[in-house]
């Protein structure tokens, strides 16, 4: 084959795998989202309706404040992968200063909100009559065990958002890819709601394989530009496994079953 007939070949592939670069970052903000909404949405009718009905308490003020900060952070991570892709990169970085109010307030009331939950129904199985507090009880025992991966997600959400803040002026491509890779942890919530996944409730290792579902997208197209591992991804995966594996070991065990309500209770 003539040197002019390979490029003829390879040209035109070019703007597409340029474009794929461009515009990765935006349909994977737009992934995000919608598996948010198909957790979320069917899942928070489903307790309204109940709510409606008097077979559940009303929802904590702090609920609603921290679904509205998770809301604002993925519409602001939309926005972001955006403004880059159309070349807007001052406005970029100018919004990017939000971030450094939002993380710390999604944190905040992420740890104020699971002690909150639990409390909720702890104080219920206290006045309950007898069948529902046996209930209620077995709900706890469930929310001692989501506890185990709210705690693995605020920890790796937090330490993942400081690597990528701290790297986005040294190191833009590590910043930018960090950023999805954090978000990707606390979409397990959203993951867990959908009721039509395969084995959703068989435990943490299947919810810990969708999360590395959700990001392979990223990580194959960076392998085939790249033809290497970026070393963002050896970095989330270092800190992510042994959490994992960590989470794993403690999940439903008695000993995590007696310390929770020691820590959560009122």
């Amino acid at each position: 084959m003539s040197t002019n007939h390979a490029q003829a070949l390879y040209m035109p592939a070019r703007p597409l795998a340029l474009a794929v670069d461009r515009w990765i970052w935006v349909f994977m903000a737009v992934f995000f989202i919608a598996i948010t909404l198909t957790g979320f949405i069917p899942d928070s009718l489903g307790k309204l309706a109940m709510l409606r009905a008097g077979a559940r308490p009303p929802f904590p003020p702090i609920l609603h404040v921290h679904a509205a900060l998770m809301g604002s952070f993925l519409l602001l991570l939309l926005t972001q992968s955006w403004l880059v892709a159309t070349d807007r990169r001052a406005r970029h970085m100018l919004l990017g200063r939000v971030a450094f109010v939002l993380v710390p307030a999604i944190i905040l009331t992420g740890f104020i909100l699971v002690p909150t939950m639990y409390q909720q129904v702890w104080n219920g199985a206290q006045t309950a009559p007898p069948p529902i507090r046996e209930q209620l009880k077995l709900t706890l025992r469930f929310l001692d065990n989501i506890a185990l991966l709210q705690l693995k997600a605020g920890v790796l959400f937090s330490t993942f958002i400081v690597l990528a803040l701290r790297a986005r002026r040294r190191d833009p491509g590590f910043h930018k890819r960090m950023m999805f890779l954090a978000t990707a942890l606390p979409l397990q919530a959203a993951i867990d709601r959908i009721e039509w996944l395969p084995s959703i409730h068989s435990g943490p290792l299947v919810s810990d394989l969708y999360v590395l579902l959700i990001v392979s997208p990223l990580f194959l197209w960076d392998v085939i530009r790249q033809h290497a591992v970026p070393r963002v991804y050896l970095v989330w995966l270092g800190l992510f496994l042994p959490v994992a594996v960590a989470v794993q070991l403690l999940w439903d065990t008695p000993g995590w079953h007696a310390l929770v309500p020691r820590v959560l209770a009122p």
